[in-house]
């Protein structure tokens, strides 16, 4: 080394200078990683109608997540309207959420039944849009969603399935959308909220391929439609999501890397406008909130061997299929 710097000096010192640049970014991204994940706030959602007599729509409303939006909204001082197929838990959601607030922090809320997979309802999409339509809209949470029953390759998945998956992430996503977003861009005001996955904005998954692709379609949908409408008052955010206690993750307890729904969503509005483990991943509005996601996430994008977390996740799912379909074995016996 010493004989390298007498006879190249400017080699060394490239190679040094190079060297001290990777650190600096790498210490800088770090640094804003772990600022807007532990420190920092997000937007103050008084910016898109708290309080002010503002609606929020979240779809997928009955349980888990959807339903910590819609409660935790209206605790921010929204109106809320939500949707779902089950009409018991949206009514009891209702009741809870208009129940809840009292003087100036009385909400209003309502519901619309709705089967987001049956895309050629037109009654039912009538019946949305026209609810909708008289409502200010300050923000739309776009969590309705579907996955496979258990990890399955491709050519052997069902084609309902594969259908019903598309239907409900992607295209009756869009609709909502197309319904809400001309208001929002009338009023100069809104936040769009679009529900991710590590399997579509992370890593691909082997033996959920329709599912990943669909969240992939979400954030890249996010992406551009945040473009649009960012000089309209509007942001677009898709919220990427490791597993979460719900009933399609059929998680029932949570643990470090798995929240509960309320832990999550408090997360997710308190890092509006933030990337946290998203930062500076070549991932335009996409933001990962609840703190040990962000750290797998920027983990993940740190080591950058993209194999290495396809052959872990194709083996986890490998997994899963096999124990699925034991326990499928086992309640056919038991009949």
């Amino acid at each position: 080394m010493s004989t390298m710097a007498v006879d190249h000096p400017y080699v060394v010192k490239a190679l040094l200078a190079l060297g001290a640049i990777s650190f600096a970014k790498f210490a800088i991204k770090s640094l804003g990683v772990l600022l807007q994940t532990f420190v920092l706030s997000g937007n103050d959602l008084r910016k898109y109608g708290a309080g002010k007599g503002a609606w929020a729509v979240v779809t997928g409303a009955s349980e888990g997540i959807g339903r910590e939006f819609a409660l935790q909204l209206a605790k921010k001082g929204f109106n809320v309207f939500v949707s779902a197929r089950n009409a018991g838990a949206l009514a009891a959601l209702v009741a809870e959420i208009e129940q809840a607030g009292s003087g100036d922090r009385k909400v209003k809320a309502k519901s619309v039944i709705m089967d987001f997979s049956q895309l050629s309802d037109q009654a039912q999409w009538t019946r949305f849009e026209n609810e909708v339509k008289g409502l200010d809209v300050g923000v739309l949470v776009n969590n309705v969603g579907r996955s496979h029953k258990a990890p399955i390759y491709f050519a052997e998945a069902d084609t309902e399935e594969i259908e019903g998956i598309l239907n409900i992430n992607i295209n009756a996503t869009m609709r909502v959308t197309r319904m809400v977003l001309p208001g929002m861009v009338e009023r100069k005001r809104g936040l769009i909220l679009n529900m991710g996955s590590f399997s579509g904005t992370g890593i691909p998954s082997p033996m959920l391929a329709t599912y990943a692709a669909s969240k992939a379609f979400l954030s890249t949908f996010t992406a551009s439609l945040a473009a649009e409408v960012k000089n309209q008052g509007i942001d677009v955010q898709c919220l990427n999501t490791y597993f979460v206690v719900s009933n399609m993750s059929k998680i029932r307890k949570p643990n470090m890397t798995t929240p509960l729904p309320k832990d999550y969503v408090r997360s997710a509005l308190q890092k509006i406008g933030l990337a946290c483990g998203a930062l500076w991943t070549g991932r335009p509005n996409v933001s990962t909130p609840y703190w040990s996601h962000a750290l797998l996430d920027y983990l993940m994008n740190l080591i950058g061997w993209k194999q290495l977390f396809i052959g872990y996740t194709h083996n986890l799912h490998r997994d899963i299929r096999k124990r699925y379909l034991r326990k499928v074995a086992r309640a056919a016996k038991s009949m």
